[in-house]
């Protein structure tokens, strides 16, 4: 195996094979479904109510729990756009990137300026290998709320269209925000190896692992390319 091949292969083992990282920052609960959905007092059996059970049950790591929660609110509120893209979230964890679409666009129909749920929608396009697409969500999305999911999840998309210098711009915006952005110092390293920065490529790797990175593939990558040269 080609050492590039290899360490794409270590980035690529976050996820399953043959899908983009898109969905590792792609998706998120923005504050307003923290902060602005969740009143002190809560009927039992609100859509509210529903929706924090939900966001319970998401960070539990029951998804299909989750999708059930946020579709009774949607029953009691259908109004209501946090609903559909908490749902679309969940839908996105489960690979679902169709129906997360569909929540998506639900939600962006009812609140236009939704930034949060144009950037999801733009890491579901992605994992739906509509990259296009998902750089025009994303640029919809970053001018409202430049964010540094925004930027990393385009970045993304244009890596996979293998427009590395546009990536490499958008991965540096992405760690400008967020300074600890391992995803980003990684997929920036896989950029510039792409092209021929090794020396560049190097150090982004170090700094990922060094951020929490900790990949058997991708250690085996810095030894291999990094250690005697760089």
């Amino acid at each position: 195996m080609k050492k590039r091949t290899a360490f794409i292969g270590a980035i690529l083992s976050l996820i399953p094979l043959g899908q983009p990282l898109l969905i590792k920052k792609g998706v998120f609960l923005s504050s307003s479904v923290v902060m602005l959905s969740l009143p002190g007092k809560v009927n039992a059996e609100s859509a509210d109510s529903y929706n924090r059970k939900g966001i319970k049950a998401w960070e539990n790591g029951d998804q299909y729990l989750a999708i059930s929660y946020y579709t009774k609110a949607i029953k009691k509120d259908p109004k209501e756009p946090v609903f559909y893209n908490n749902r679309g979230i969940s839908k996105s964890v489960i690979f679902d990137f169709e129906g997360a679409i569909e929540d998506y666009d639900k939600a962006i129909n009812l609140k236009k300026n939704y930034a949060e749920a144009l950037i999801n929608r733009c890491a579901a396009k992605g994992d739906f290998k509509d990259y296009y697409g998902a750089i025009s969500d994303c640029n919809k999305g970053l001018k409202i709320e430049p964010t540094a999911n925004g930027f990393y999840n385009r970045g993304n998309a244009k890596r996979l269209l293998k427009d590395y210098e546009g990536a490499i711009l958008d991965y540096t915006k992405a760690i400008e925000i967020d300074p600890k952005d391992k995803s980003a110092f990684l997929n920036r390293s896989v950029s510039k190896e792409f092209l021929g920065d090794l020396k560049g490529a190097c150090s982004d790797a170090r700094k990922a692992k060094s951020l929490g990175y900790v990949n058997k593939q991708n250690n085996n990558w810095i030894k291999d390319n990094c250690q005697r040269r760089y």
